[in-house]
């Protein structure tokens, strides 16, 4: 069942064209990749379906809502969550404080009631919200072992652990689906082997997840489909046996062979 898809969609800067008339669909429940070369147009269509920018043309519908045009926020509580190839932390609070800010639409929040009433509301029983923010934010660093750096600011923490903590305060906003923007650059072989586990774990949540990553032995180990890119193009999709043996992306990553 397909959770997200996107309809011919195009982003184009000035006279560059970074993403031309691509349908893109996410399984749900599953780990979906998109790969490609640098420049393929990967990150700029990630930033067009969680709401960062917004395409030329095209459509874009998640859930069976059209999210085309939405705000980041507006995607954000449809369920929609993202890291990105540069770590976003906050780095001068705790690794519990910056998972508590991940939380913060979910707790004390009324879809039925205004913003004025459920700000009364907050005023009110901030100790109780903030206490319930600090138990659920503790139970994703347990999920994420994270728990006993829980008091250390994210500056100080490993690079491998400071990629885990962004992707930890993005699953405390509850999300369906889950974005991850080359979540292993940058990480040594022990990390990455971690990375794929956490990846595997947050599928057995029911979890879907949408991956960009370089690292192919990831890529081809945890995702059950994937799509290529190149020039702003898909030019492949399907499972990674199929995408390993496809003339195209052999030809998009190691060039033609002159005749």
């Amino acid at each position: 069942m397909r959770i997200l898809e996107t309809e011919s969609v195009s982003r184009v800067f000035g006279g560059v064209v970074a993403v031309n008339k691509v349908d893109f669909h996410v399984e749900q429940g599953l780990v979906n990749g998109l790969i490609g070369p640098n420049g393929a147009g990967k990150t700029t269509l990630f930033n067009q379906i969680t709401g960062m920018d917004h395409p030329t043309s095209g459509r874009i519908i998640f859930d069976g809502k059209d999210i085309t045009r939405l705000p980041a926020w507006k995607i954000s509580r449809l369920g929609i969550a993202r890291t990105f190839q540069n770590i976003r932390l906050y780095n001068d609070l705790t690794v519990i404080e910056n998972v508590m800010m991940g939380l913060h639409f979910k707790v004390g929040s009324d879809p039925f009631k205004g913003r004025f009433v459920q700000a009364v509301k907050s005023y009110f029983n901030a100790g109780k919200e903030n206490r319930e923010l600090y138990s659920k934010a503790l139970e994703w660093l347990e999920f994420f072992e994270l728990a006993p750096l829980k008091d250390e600011f994210a500056r100080n923490l490993p690079y491998g652990n400071q990629r885990e903590l962004e992707i930890a305060r993005a699953m405390a906003s509850e999300p369906k689906v889950l974005f991850l923007d080359e979540p292993a650059a940058g990480m040594n072989p022990s990390e990455t082997a971690h990375l794929m586990y956490i990846i595997s774990r947050i599928r057995e949540l029911g979890v879907t997840v949408v991956l960009i990553e370089h690292d192919m032995k990831l890529v081809m180990n945890v995702c059950d489909n994937i799509t290529v890119l190149s020039f702003g193009q898909k030019i492949a999709e399907g499972t990674p046996d199929e995408i390993k043996s496809d003339p195209l992306v052999i030809e998009a990553y190691l060039g033609r062979e002159e005749e």
